[in-house]
């Protein structure tokens, strides 16, 4: 692709995504808030930078003196994030992909596109900074529940091991499916939009929950009989047919 990119987190996502990009002939910038996991950032090949957005930091314009920016951090503070944007206006940066989650959706019991009203969350309104902002081009990238690499289901059911709302049906998405996408929507100049991205299979929490739980445990948990079962199903067709993106792990019950 041979552009320049900065990535705000490079942790579990970020991390590989910075690789995968290196690997691409582009250049690529990460942070991290230790001084530690930035020399681990370098030895992918990525410059790091050690940015902590809660702080006013003198080096964060040479971090952001790049064409896009990917930010993919877990920080809720909308204090935060609007300090961000302010460095952004005055950067080079002139594309923006803000990693979100689908939980800007209530669970509803039906089927959510990204027509769906969001709720009034912090990371809902975290969104609406970047998308009003007209001085750089914003796409929302809203993944469901992330697994892949250390991250296992079957550790996702904590002790005492009781799978709550067991007759829902799960969102969820690959940590290599996360990643190309981010390059597609690279790739293709995919800005000024919002994407829903999860697997097309939608199985009921108590049948996965109890299968990935056994595979990693060796048991099979108990369900909550008394749980409503308030549940959501994330629609991934306009991502997949804007990109023309076929998921690497979209059956996953197999």
């Amino acid at each position: 692709m041979d552009k320049t990119v900065s990535i705000l987190g490079c942790g579990w996502l970020g991390l590989p995504l910075g690789a995968e990009l290196v690997k691409l002939d582009n250049k690529v910038k990460g942070s991290a808030r230790s001084f530690t996991r930035v020399q681990k950032i370098e030895s992918f090949g990525i410059q790091g930078y050690p940015i902590d957005i809660s702080q006013n930091q003198n080096h964060i314009l040479q971090f952001l003196s790049s064409e896009i920016l990917i930010i993919s951090i877990t920080s809720k503070s909308i204090l935060d994030f609007e300090r961000l944007i302010s460095y952004i206006k005055i950067s080079s940066i002139k594309k923006v992909l803000f990693i979100s989650s689908t939980a800007v959706y209530d669970s509803n019991i039906k089927i959510i596109t990204e027509q769906t009203k969001t709720n009034n969350s912090i990371l809902s309104r975290i969104e609406h900074l970047f998308l009003e902002s007209t001085e750089f081009k914003s796409t929302i990238l809203r993944f469901g529940g992330l697994f892949g690499g250390e991250r296992k289901p079957g550790n996702f059911i904590k002790p005492p091991h009781i799978i709550k709302n067991p007759e829902g049906f799960i969102n969820l998405i690959h940590r290599d499916d996360c990643i190309q996408l981010i390059i597609k929507i690279i790739e293709q100049n995919k800005w000024n939009e919002i994407y829903n991205a999860c697997a097309s299979d939608h199985p009921k929490r108590k049948l996965f929950y109890s299968q990935e739980v056994l595979k990693v445990q060796g048991f099979i948990p108990t369900l909550d009989k008394n749980s409503k079962n308030d549940y959501k199903i994330i629609c991934n067709k306009k991502i997949k047919k804007a990109l023309n993106y076929e998921f690497k792990y979209d059956r996953l019950l197999n």
